[in-house]
């Protein structure tokens, strides 16, 4: 006799998978976590030092502004931007969201500061095209229901891009 409970899955089932992070740079082509080319572009329009407007006293910030082509301004893709020293450490990171950009026919700017701890050590800002918008439930955290690929984890400071 062999007894089987539907909708059960077994623990052995369930396994959690991180993609490999992508080559960072300026402009670069959003994958989702499978590596595929999502038909989305992302880059980094400019950048400069300067005191945020709402903590001047804080000192110099990194304000980069970016642009998203071709992508969904309610459910678009997000990456890691990074500001960067002249070897592609990362001094400070965060994710921009297309969602939180805004602009006509598909190209979405916004912009963002990035607190470093050495200002004058920034070389640049980079993107990890990496989508970061969407990482399902692990398997520790929904057994039944978790799993799958995931996005690398978040870039972050001493990374190297």
């Amino acid at each position: 006799m062999i007894l089987a409970l539907s909708g059960c899955s077994s623990p052995w089932g369930c396994t959690d998978t991180t993609a490999k992070r992508g080559e960072a740079g300026v402009r670069v082509q959003v994958e989702d976590t499978y590596g595929q080319r999502s038909g989305v572009t992302a880059e980094v329009v400019d950048w400069r030092l300067e005191p945020h407007p709402q903590e001047p006293s804080e000192g110099d910030r990194v304000h980069f502004r970016y642009r998203f082509g071709g992508a969904d301004k309610y459910s678009g893709p997000a990456v890691d931007a990074c500001a960067v020293d002249k070897k592609r450490v990362a001094l400070g990171c965060q994710t921009v969201y297309s969602s939180q950009a805004f602009g006509p026919g598909g190209d979405l700017t916004g912009d963002g500061w990035l607190a470093v701890e050495h200002p004058e050590q920034v070389a640049g800002v980079l993107l990890i095209p990496n989508d970061q918008s969407y990482d399902r439930r692990t398997c520790d955290q929904d057994i039944k229901d978790g799993g799958g690929m995931h996005p690398p984890k978040p870039a972050g400071k001493g990374d190297q891009l």
